[in-house]
């Protein structure tokens, strides 16, 4: 079982969506004081039996070859951020309170989908 990194709180836009079984909730949270939503968080919801290592598990057998964790993370961000493109045909929570217990955090060495750091775990709707 996957060691917690850390649990965080917050108040922001939850899109929550159905991907190939799980059911995952993604949002952001800003790194500074700035407010630019550059950590991604994305995770399965609870109380759904998933981890968040079901996630990475899932992007690896997207691929017809063993993937980088870069493609897996980019992988799962684009799932997320497509998500949110077609917030009206899933669950869009503007202003939601939520719990997340991060057991993954993959700096991303770059600009992806808006974001720097893409973290991974299991969030629950407060």
């Amino acid at each position: 079982m996957p060691q917690q990194l850390e649990q965080v709180k917050g108040r922001s836009r939850v899109t929550v969506f159905p991907l190939e079984g799980l059911t995952v909730a993604y949002t952001t949270q800003s790194g500074d004081e700035r407010g630019l939503g550059d950590i991604a968080v994305v995770a399965v919801t609870a109380p759904d039996a998933a981890r968040g290592d079901d996630l990475w598990r899932l992007a690896q057998s997207m691929w017809g070859r063993i993937p980088t964790s870069l493609e897996q993370a980019k992988w799962i961000l684009t799932q997320a951020a497509r998500a949110r493109m077609m917030a009206p045909s899933y669950e869009d929570l503007p202003d939601t309170e939520w719990t997340a217990d991060l057991t993954r955090r993959f700096e991303l060495g770059m600009l992806f989908a808006n974001h720097e750091v893409l973290t991974t775990g299991r969030l629950t709707l407060v």
